[in-house]
């Protein structure tokens, strides 16, 4: 009964309050901001939870901020020491901490954070909802930066997410994806391609649209069309490629008998092929009691003993009755 009624209050304040806006604006500089961290249970009823699907528990937070601003988080980047992070809001901010780990490398906070918003073309920070809609982003060799956006859908490249960024050129396709279903799964590899993948564009049943952009120099790109499988009800909102050469994609659902629920997914490089239809497998499957809320970002890194460590963040929307959670797992071998 418990769990049905934080089910119906969260299913209406999703449809009363998704995306509405924070009492302030994004500063128009990059500021302090100090985050305040609780620790989350892995699973309500069963402590000594440790382990699910293919996926080992290694530590979780909520995450709260001294700033209306704090909020949203779409996308992640984790630096390979595991020392730093970097995510991404929908109401066009950044925001950029230390990681804390205890002395079994389990996640256990964030200091030293600061908070700034994204820019436009222009030069100026991002206004309005409408063109600040940032929702996946990925670093590129040369430590840039592309962030993609929704409702005007485009891939911005930014020399460093505090400065000015450059359009590149993107497919005839993408001003066909669906006003808020666009490319929130964005990924770069280390040989300079881009995959993205749509949301909610539609080929064919049963898949969404994918592309991969070969670098032509100088913002352009030369594009090659796939297809990735889905189920009913979810849709892909971020991929990592992890250390083994292999991607990570996180897929979200949401309904009122359910609540939210998201597969952590795995598909090996070889399927990602032009005129391929991707069918990754299932890794796990977070839902409550599991610790789970609206999770859209996805950073890998290699462990300290070598493992693979997949790290999870979840959107807000600036909702009283969602969280802003960090999750950190290591893939089983």
């Amino acid at each position: 009964m418990r769990q049905a009624l934080r089910s119906l209050l969260v299913f209406l304040a999703l449809v009363a309050c998704a995306g509405m806006p924070p009492a302030e604006p994004v500063p128009a500089r990059s500021l302090p901001l100090q985050i305040r961290s609780t620790a989350m249970p892995f699973k309500i009823d069963e402590p000594a939870a440790r382990q699910i699907g293919r996926l080992i528990w290694r530590g979780g937070i909520a995450m709260t901020a001294d700033s209306a601003n704090f909020g949203g988080w779409s996308d992640l980047a984790v630096s390979p020491d595991n020392r730093t992070l970097v995510s991404i809001s929908d109401l066009g901010a950044w925001f950029t901490a230390a990681i804390e780990r205890d002395d079994n490398g389990d996640l256990k906070g964030l200091r030293d954070g600061r908070i700034g918003p994204l820019h436009g073309l222009d030069g100026q920070p991002l206004a309005n909802k409408e063109w600040a809609d940032a929702e996946g982003m990925a670093r590129l060799p040369d430590g840039s930066w592309l962030v993609s956006f929704e409702r005007h859908h485009r891939i911005w490249r930014y020399p460093t997410l505090d400065g000015a960024p450059a359009a590149i050129d993107t497919p005839e396709e993408f001003a066909r994806q669906p006003y808020n279903g666009g490319i929130e799964t964005l990924a770069a590899l280390d040989d300079g391609r881009i995959v993205a993948i749509s949301e909610e564009l539609r080929r064919q049943p049963g898949s969404v649209a994918g592309w991969i952009g070969e670098p032509l120099g100088e913002g352009r790109y030369r594009w090659r069309d796939f297809d990735y499988a889905t189920i009913p009800d979810f849709h892909p909102t971020a991929i990592r490629c992890l250390p083994d050469g292999s991607f990570a994609t996180l897929e979200r659902a949401f309904s009122y008998a359910r609540g939210l629920r998201v597969r952590i997914m795995r598909f090996p490089a070889g399927a990602l092929q032009a005129g391929a239809l991707v069918r990754p497998d299932e890794l796990a499957l977070l839902a409550p009691p599991y610790a789970v809320d609206n999770l859209e970002g996805l950073a890998a890194t290699t462990g300290e003993r070598g493992e693979t460590l997949l790290w999870l963040i979840a959107d807000d929307n600036f909702n009283p009755l969602q969280r802003n959670l960090l999750l950190l797992f290591e893939l089983a071998k």
